[in-house]
């Protein structure tokens, strides 16, 4: 019988990114609350070795047209001077 790594919730709440850390690097652990298993946090099984979506830089959305920044500006603008439609 193999053993994997217990912590606790509180540990694994307190200690999150270090326990991912060790996810990452290939580990499985079971985190127990009040003695009990609740769950099991293993790495996830990637069929290419590209870096996990939550480390890759974000999408860059953009659009043609006026800016949202400068949409929400005018509207502040047309309000500003009694403007409702």
């Amino acid at each position: 019988m193999s053993t994997r790594p217990t912590v606790t919730l509180t540990e694994f709440r307190s200690h999150a990114s270090g326990m991912l850390s060790r996810v990452e690097n290939g580990e499985t652990l079971l985190v127990l609350r009040h003695g009990r298993p609740i769950a099991e946090v293993a790495p996830v099984a990637s069929q290419n070795n590209e870096q996990p979506s939550w480390k890759r830089p974000g999408l860059r959305l953009s659009t043609k047209g006026i800016s949202l920044s400068e949409t929400i500006l005018a509207e502040r603008n047309r309000e500003s001077m009694g403007y409702r439609g």
